[in-house]
């Protein structure tokens, strides 16, 4: 399932436990929702990560091609 899907499906059991006064099929939606909320997050995190090792890889790049050029006499 996907994130929002758990997070869709948590909602309902949760909605449904509350108007069935069902306390373990309410907590359990509860904890659904959290579940996918925090594997949502978790993406989230794993994708800025990727963004900004690129960018520093990019960065150190740049600074090593110009030490490069330095030491070979292109600058």
């Amino acid at each position: 399932m996907t994130d929002k899907t758990d997070q869709i499906k948590g909602k309902v059991q949760e909605t449904v436990g509350k108007v069935t006064d069902n306390e373990q099929l309410e907590a359990k939606g509860k904890a659904e929702e959290i579940k996918g909320k925090a594997s949502e997050k978790a993406d989230d995190l794993g994708d800025t990560i990727k963004e900004k090792t690129g960018e520093l890889k990019d960065k150190v790049d740049g600074v090593f091609n110009k030490l490069v050029d330095k030491v070979d006499g292109k600058d």
